[in-house]
């Protein structure tokens, strides 16, 4: 009996020592996976067309959704869904999109003198029956008493058949002069900048407009059609002197068959022209690869640039080919070439 307890006391010693050695490893092992397999987690949202400004230590996430989608974050991987701006569509409206569902496409935003400007687009998918709308708001904070967004209705709107472009996908970006700038668009016609008024809620009088981006469209497409010349989503970024055309060719929101990608044109003045590496103008068809698609991410666009921290960030959204061709949320540093060209990391 001494020698079979024995012989048991051993085993049973050894089985609790792998036990408390598997125990150690593996918690060693999750520490290590912990804070990457919660970051892939909170930071995995779903998002289509992101703009991010930020307010004290909170990075503001506005994109498209009902009543314009709102996420926050502390650090730019842990986001947190914040309520919409419109919980109640726009009274306007439906009179540019007949029982519009308050689906709010493309935002864009920025601060000057104590204001928020936030503009949005609503649009029947396909079509350029479509308008640009700008709201205001003293604070992006929802807890302060002060939080309310104005809406102040149509800056600009598109007509089928009268116009060869489309209201949507709205960006503003200011002068070296101070003056305010927006450009938009969606297939037709191009690209198109024009002045806003110091409101910030008006073209500017007498009103000035530019082409500035295109791509070759067939002639036998009707006016009413969007056509094939695939391009939008512009976002104008200044850095050292330059104007940084970024906008997306090809085409969205069609999941495992969204073949989006970003490309880039850069100029010396607002207004144009800009021009690829190669030197082709934007406004002939140029432009210059940035990021696209890959077997995991069946497409890549609509993105905003921004500087945090004395970095470069390019905000988009990607079709992610493990999840049913979802838009998440994409964040990648810009880097930049000895002669000025942006580059980042390929999706992976």
């Amino acid at each position: 009996m001494k020698n079979i307890s024995h012989t048991w006391s051993k085993r049973s010693v050894t089985k609790s020592l792998s036990r408390i050695q598997f125990a150690f490893i593996f918690g060693m092992v999750l520490s290590l996976l912990l804070p990457t397999l919660l970051t892939a987690q909170t930071s995995d949202i779903r998002v289509h067309d992101p703009v991010v400004i930020r307010e004290g230590d909170t990075y503001h996430l506005f994109c498209t959704g009902r009543g314009i989608a709102h996420f926050t974050s502390k650090d730019l991987d842990n986001w947190e869904k914040a309520d919409p701006v419109f919980p109640e569509k726009p009274a306007w409206t439906d009179e540019v999109v007949p029982d519009f569902r308050n689906h709010i496409w493309a935002p864009d935003i920025f601060f000057k003198d104590g204001t928020y400007y936030l503009y949005y687009s609503i649009s029947a998918f396909g079509k350029n029956t479509s308008a640009i709308g700008v709201a205001t708001n003293t604070t992006l904070d929802s807890s302060d008493k002060n939080y309310k967004w104005v809406d102040h209705g149509i800056v600009i709107q598109s007509v089928p058949n009268r116009d060869l472009w489309n209201a949507i996908d709205p960006n503003i970006v200011f002068d070296d002069k101070g003056d305010a700038w927006m450009t938009f668009g969606s297939f037709w016609n191009g690209l198109k900048l024009f002045k806003l008024d110091d409101s910030f809620t008006k073209v500017a009088q007498p009103q000035e407009w530019h082409t500035l981006a295109r791509r070759e469209r067939s002639f036998d497409i009707a006016d009413k059609d969007a056509g094939d010349a695939a391009l939008e989503a512009p976002f104008i970024f200044k850095r050292e002197g330059w104007y940084y055309l970024f906008l997306s060719w090809d085409l969205c929101c069609r999941g495992e068959n969204s073949t989006y990608k970003v490309v880039v044109g850069k100029s010396r003045d607002v207004e144009g022209p800009y021009f690829d590496k190669d030197g082709k103008n934007l406004f002939h068809g140029g432009g210059s690869l940035v990021i696209q698609g890959n077997e995991n991410w069946y497409g890549a666009g609509h993105c905003s640039v921004y500087t945090f921290d004395n970095e470069d960030y390019l905000f988009f959204h990607a079709y992610d080919a493990s999840d049913e061709g979802r838009s998440k949320l994409k964040i990648r540093k810009i880097n930049w070439t000895s002669d000025g060209w942006p580059w980042v990391d390929r999706l992976k």
